[in-house]
């Protein structure tokens, strides 16, 4: 008989790290020994139709689809009850910080049922697991960790309740789960590493998509960094970055790709620095890809990271990379092997990849690297096999 497990998205699956790596680890289950169920909270998404035809996708809850959505969009969804929450939270945030998940939490009490189905194995592959913790019924139930908890802000007695009803924690690198263990000691023994699984086939196809010339000219050198506009990104200081390196005489433009909070700080230090014409943020893209391949280094400039795909997938099309020195940086890459790691102040930043782009000889070694590396880590799944076997 088949194995059951239940995999819990909480969102839709937009076009990020984790959702791209959710697509990675449903490509690879071998579908004749295991029934895979996929609770999302909406359906729909740049990845929705790269869900693997095998996955049986449970159906939606429209409160949850449109949990994410303005007051009015929700109330034209008729999403009333969400609709109030949003305005409830509006107000009380005037005053105190609050904290969306547990929004969502209440959300998901009111507007769904217990599943029918006993799974061997449920995971969340995302904060909130209140659907899980309350929802489900399992043998096992795992939650994922992609971030580094150590140098982030959080709620961490609002964590703790989340994670300690877990059976088992995956951390998506090695230094992710030694962070992890660092912060809740007490969950140590319970926290595994499971690698982010990349589709590789999905990554090299797209890239394949269209030309970005257009938006990217081939005039000078070519920087590119992707993902979310937010503190852990650090991409408000790329504009200072990338003064420092037209200073020290190399043209080079540094195009952003992404969205979030930050883009008005952005867009503000950009006008300070005076990098109007040689920082450009393309905005959200669906297809990141053909970006990643036109240009001539992926530089990651983050203060903090769990392990970030984007780098992955840059190294999987053979590109160049520079990180800066995070705290988890040294899972992410071998440094001088299939990328660099630079420091993280802006000085030491810029230095360090103004020493690459003047190296062509070191910049084509580290695409060869790249090249004849495996970096999709298909073999990963086994260890979510293994927890069924124990």
């Amino acid at each position: 008989m088949k194995k059951k497990i239940l995999i819990v998205m909480p969102g839709a699956l937009e076009l990020g790290g984790v959702e791209r790596s959710l697509i990675g680890l449903l490509s690879s289950v071998d579908y004749d020994y295991y029934d895979v169920d996929l609770f999302l909270y909406g359906h729909h998404g740049t990845l929705f139709p790269m869900i693997d035809p095998h996955v049986n996708v449970l159906p939606e809850c429209q409160e949850l689809a449109h949990l994410r959505e303005s007051f009015v969009d929700k109330i034209k969804h008729k999403c009333v009850y969400s609709a109030v929450l949003r305005l409830r939270d509006a107000v009380y945030s005037i005053f105190h910080d609050v904290n969306n998940d547990r929004t969502w939490a209440q959300v998901m009490r009111h507007c769904t049922k217990p599943l029918a189905e006993h799974y061997d194995v449920a995971m969340s592959f995302f904060l909130p697991f209140d659907f899980l913790h309350e929802r489900v019924d399992a043998s096992i139930k795992i939650g994922w960790i992609h971030t580094d908890y150590s140098a982030e802000k959080a709620d961490f007695t609002y964590l703790l309740s989340q994670y300690s009803r877990l059976n088992m924690i995956v951390a998506v690198s090695e230094a992710c789960k030694e962070s992890f263990s660092s912060v809740f000691p007490q969950l140590a023994s319970r926290v595994i590493v499971i690698e982010n699984i990349l589709p590789a086939d999905f990554v090299k196809k797209n890239a394949e998509a269209f030309h970005v010339s257009g938006e990217m000219p081939q005039k000078g050198i070519s920087l590119l960094s992707v993902g979310r506009f937010c503190e852990a990104k650090n991409f408000d200081n790329v504009p200072d970055i990338c003064r420092r390196l037209v200073a020290d005489g190399l043209d080079v433009k540094w195009y952003l790709i992404g969205y979030g909070g930050d883009e008005a700080l952005i867009r503000q230090k950009i006008d300070e620095a005076g990098m109007q014409a040689r920082v450009i943020i393309l905005g959200k893209k669906d297809n990141p890809y053909p970006y990643m391949r036109a240009c001539d280094l992926y530089v990651q400039p983050s203060r903090y990271e769990g392990k970030a795909v984007t780098v992955r997938e840059a190294q999987l099309l053979g590109k160049p990379v520079v990180i800066t020195d995070y705290a988890t940086s040294g899972s992410q890459l071998e440094d001088g092997a299939d990328g660099v790691i630079v420091p993280m102040d802006n000085a030491g930043c810029a230095a360090g990849i103004a020493a690459l782009l003047r190296d062509p000889a070191r910049m084509q070694q580290l695409s060869e690297n790249c090249a004849k590396r495996d970096y999709t880590n298909s073999a990963e799944v086994e260890k979510i096999y293994a927890l069924m076997e124990d």
